[in-house]
């Protein structure tokens, strides 16, 4: 199977990630290729010294180019795309791999583990409530990586040039197509800090409205008030972390009016299963 890892200037964390991924694998038993995208640090050389990692690089900007670039050097299948700054290991790649073996599944990707250790208090809560209002139905969305089978990549590939990868790819398959893998997992480190947070969620919802044109409303209804207040009743998330996510989502949609932007608890990024309050 091939796995293409697009990367901008991420010399900091790639050398890690990519030699977790490889540990305990087989000489080419994964085909990797990362693909370093006009970054001013030494991700390439740092993604080269790994053995393994075939590199190319390439001196246009932007995710989905580098992953189009990358796809191109593929030879087999199925095949992942993993975020650069995302850990995921051997075992959930090979469980990735069954679950794209079985019947009717074109696309899957792991369950998200949020890294917390470096996170504001306030942010922190929120994504926890984020995590939980999403955890039913975020399936290839915010996990920082998918797998598509051959039947699945000809669905998405080549990939038009979307703000949002994986909320394109999640839309692009119906629900008995696309699965979460319980036994894989990603580790993902969202925002750290409130305004990394509300500058991430501008990128989120240009993201949304961009996908909204291209292909339609979401095919999910959206969630309300009603799925953060059953939350709170089962205990799932306490009244201060919810207090803490709707004391934010106020501050984003005041500041998402100041950008005349439209959004709405029930139309907003946050609230749709391929959007991501995060900025996943």
């Amino acid at each position: 199977m091939s796995i293409v890892v697009p990367a901008h200037n991420e010399a900091a964390v790639i050398g890690h990630n990519l030699r977790k991924l490889l540990a305990g694998t087989a000489p080419g038993e994964f085909e990797v290729i990362v693909v370093p995208n006009a970054c001013n640090d030494d991700t390439a050389a740092v993604a080269a010294a790994v053995p393994g990692v075939r590199v190319v690089e390439s001196a246009v900007a932007g995710k989905v180019p580098a992953m189009r670039l990358g796809d191109e050097h593929c030879t087999t299948f199925p095949r992942m795309y993993l975020d650069a700054d995302v850990e995921l290991t051997a075992d959930s790649v090979r469980a990735l791999v069954a679950a794209c073996a079985q019947p009717g599944v074109l696309a899957c990707s792991p369950v998200p583990e949020l890294d917390m250790a470096k996170v504001g208090r306030i942010v922190r809560r929120v994504h926890r409530v984020h995590d939980r209002l999403m955890a039913p139905s975020r399936v290839l969305a915010g996990a920082g990586v998918y797998m598509l089978t051959e039947a699945g990549h000809a669905r998405v590939f080549p990939m038009p040039d979307v703000l949002s990868d994986d909320g394109y790819v999640h839309a692009s398959f119906g629900p008995h197509e696309r699965v979460a893998v319980a036994g894989a997992r990603s580790l993902v480190r969202p925002a750290r800090t409130l305004k990394a947070h509300l500058n991430r969620r501008v990128r989120v919802r240009r993201g949304n409205r961009q996908l909204a044109a291209m292909q339609g409303s979401a095919a999910e209804a959206p969630l309300g008030l009603g799925a953060l207040v059953r939350l709170v009743r089962s205990r799932s998330v306490s009244p201060v972390d919810a207090t803490a996510f709707l004391g934010v989502l106020v501050i984003d949609r005041a500041a998402s009016r100041l950008r005349r932007d439209d959004n709405a608890w029930g139309s907003d990024a946050s609230s749709r299963a391929t959007g991501a309050l995060s900025g996943d």
